[in-house]
C-alpha cells in the first residue's frame, strides 16, 4: 500500500484485509499482519533531549528529510513536519495551492515511512502532536448525503454513483499513518491511550457515516485494531455501535457505515467467551434483530446474517429468540427481502437443537407454508430448499406429527396449481420425503384436507343459496 502512495496512485482498500481475521483469546479477531517497527513507537527516545513543541508555522515550506538529519534534532524536526501536515487546503480546486498540497503529501509519506521503518523512536510529546494532526485532518463535518441534497429517495448502492472525498489523496495517507502506529507490536498502549482516548474513539465512529467507501474501509481496519489492542476501549466501542444502530433503526433509517460496523462486530462476537454475558444477549435482542426491519436491510444483510449466526453458534439456546425475531420482522410485500430472510433462517436452523426448535416450530412452519405458496417462484423455491439440509430434515422428521399437518395443504396446492415447474418438482420431492417418513400420517393429513375442502364447499354453497334467496326476495 505504501508503495502505491509513493507512486501517487489511489488504491481501493481490500475488504478481505480486515473481515477475515480469526477470533483471538482476547475477544476479537486477530489483526492482520502489518509492518511493525523495531523500536518502541510511542516511547521517549533514550539519551535525547525531550522535544519542545515549536511555534506555529505561518506557511508551508519544505523541510530537511528525517533520515538525513542528526539524531539529536530528529524529534524537533518531526514536530515541525507534523505542523506542516496540519495545514488545510481547498481540494475542490485542483490548481489552488498545488505546491503546498504536494509538500504536505510528501511530508505525510515521509512520516508514514518513519513510523513504519522504525528508524527512530517517537517521544511522547511527539505522539500527542501526531494524534492531534490526525484529528485535524480526519475529524470534519461530513457533507450531506446525496439523497438529502437532491431530495430523492435512497437508492440501491449498486445503482448509485460512488461518492469520492475530494481530499482523499491526503486523507488516505493520514489514515495509513494512524493504522501503522496502531498495528505496531511496539506501540505502548499505556502511553497511547492518553491520546487515543474515548473522545477520539467517538469522533472516529461518527466518520462511519461517510459516503466514501474507501474511507469506511480504513475506518473499519483502524477501529478493528484499536478494539483488539486497547482493552479499555472495548465497552465504549460496543455501546457506541449499539447507539448508532438504535438511531438508525428508530430515527433516521439512514447510515452509510452499518455494513462496516457489522463486519467489526462479526469478529467481536466470534471472540465472546462462554457463558455469554447478559449484556451481549441484550445487544442481540435490542439492536441486531431489529436491524431486519429497515428498508435498507439488503445493503448489509450478509454482514448482519453472519453476526446473528455467530450468536447462535456460540449459544444454541438463543435460536428460539432469533427465529421469533425474524418472524416478527418478516417482510409482507417485499419478495427479495423474503428470499434473504429464508436464507438466514436456514443458517440459523442449521445451528438449532431439538429443544429450541420445538419451542418455535408452529409459528415457523406457518410462515414457511405461506412462503411455499408464494406466487414469486424464488420465495417458494428458497423455502423448499430447507429440505436439502440433513439437519433440518432430521428436526422435521422428529416433529413430523406437528409440522406436516401445518404445511400439507400448501404442498398439495403447489402440486395442483403452482405455475412454476421447478417449484412443482421440488414440492413433489418433499411430499415423497414425507411419504417415506410416515405414510400413515400422509394419508391422515390427506383425509383431513379432503374433509376441510368438503366443509369449505358446503359453506360456499350455503352462502350462494342465501344470496340467491335475498335476490329472489328483492325481486
Amino acid at each position: 500500500m505504501f508503495k502505491n502512495f509513493k507512486k501517487g496512485g489511489h488504491r481501493k482498500p481490500s475488504k478481505s484485509s480486515d473481515s477475515s481475521a480469526d477470533a483471538s483469546s482476547k475477544g476479537i479477531g486477530a489483526p492482520g499482519p502489518g509492518p511493525t517497527s523495531k523500536s518502541g513507537v510511542g516511547a521517549p527516545a533514550q539519551n535525547t533531549v525531550e522535544p519542545v513543541v515549536p511555534p506555529p508555522m505561518t506557511h508551508v515550506e519544505p523541510l530537511p528529510l528525517l533520515g538525513k538529519s542528526p539524531s539529536a534534532e530528529r524529534q524537533n524536526l518531526f514536530m515541525r513536519k507534523l505542523q506542516i501536515c496540519c495545514f488545510q487546503f481547498d481540494f475542490t480546486d485542483t490548481l489552488k495551492s498545488a505546491r503546498e498540497k504536494e509538500i504536505k503529501r510528501q511530508t505525510l509519506l515521509e512520516l508514514v515511512d518513519f513510523i513504519q521503518s522504525g528508524t527512530g523512536k517517537v517521544a511522547e510529546a511527539c505522539l500527542g502532536e501526531m494524534i492531534k494532526m490526525v484529528g485535524v485532518n480526519i475529524f470534519r463535518c461530513l457533507p450531506p448525503a446525496s439523497h438529502e441534497s437532491s431530495g430523492t429517495e435512497v437508492v440501491d448502492p449498486d445503482e448509485e454513483e460512488n461518492y469520492s472525498e475530494p481530499s482523499w489523496q491526503h486523507l488516505q495517507i493520514v489514515y495509513e499513518l494512524l493504522l501503522r502506529y496502531v498495528v505496531s507490536s511496539d506501540t505502548d498502549t499505556k502511553v497511547a491511550k492518553r491520546y487515543i482516548d474515548h473522545t477520539f474513539i467517538l469522533k472516529l465512529l461518527d466518520l462511519f457515516d461517510t459516503e466514501d467507501f474507501r474511507e469506511r474501509e480504513y475506518l473499519k481496519m483502524v477501529l478493528h485494531r484499536i478494539y483488539g489492542k486497547f482493552m479499555v476501549h472495548r465497552p465504549l466501542i460496543r455501546k457506541s455501535i449499539s447507539n448508532i444502530f438504535y438511531r438508525f433503526i428508530y430515527e433516521t433509517e439512514r447510515h452509510s457505515g452499518v455494513g462496516e460496523l457489522l463486519e467489526i462486530l462479526g469478529s467481536i462476537i466470534n471472540g465472546f467467551s462462554m457463558p455469554m454475558r447478559e449484556e451481549h444477549k441484550l445487544f442481540l435482542m435490542r439492536a441486531l434483530i431489529p436491524l431486519h426491519k429497515t428498508k435498507q436491510v439488503g445493503n448489509y444483510h450478509q454482514q448482519l446474517s453472519y453476526c446473528i449466526v455467530q450468536f447462535v453458534d456460540k449459544d444454541y439456546k438463543l435460536a428460539d429468540m432469533v427465529i421469533r425475531g425474524l418472524l416478527k420482522y418478516w417482510p409482507l410485500v417485499n419478495c427479495q427481502k423474503e428470499v434473504l430472510f429464508l436464507g438466514e433462517l436456514e443458517e440459523v436452523l442449521e445451528e438449532t437443537q431439538s429443544a429450541e426448535f420445538q419451542r418455535c416450530m408452529v409459528p415457523l412452519f406457518q410462515k414457511i407454508a405461506r412462503c411455499l405458496n408464494s406466487p414469486h417462484f424464488q420465495v417458494a423455491e428458497r423455502a423448499l430448499f430447507f429440505w436439502n439440509s440433513e439437519h433440518i430434515v432430521s428436526l422435521i422428521a422428529e416433529n413430523r406429527q406437528v409440522i406436516l399437518p401445518i404445511i400439507f395443504e400448501a404442498l398439495e396446492k403447489n402440486i395442483q396449481s403452482h405455475w412454476n415447474t421447478e417449484v412443482h418438482g421440488l414440492t413433489v420431492n418433499v411430499r415423497k420425503m414425507f411419504l417415506e417418513m410416515d405414510a400413515e400420517l400422509v394419508d391422515e393429513c390427506q383425509k383431513q384436507l379432503a374433509e376441510k375442502q368438503a366443509k369449505a364447499r358446503e359453506v360456499a354453497e350455503q352462502r350462494e343459496m342465501t344470496w340467491k334467496k335475498l335476490e329472489d326476495a328483492a325481486r
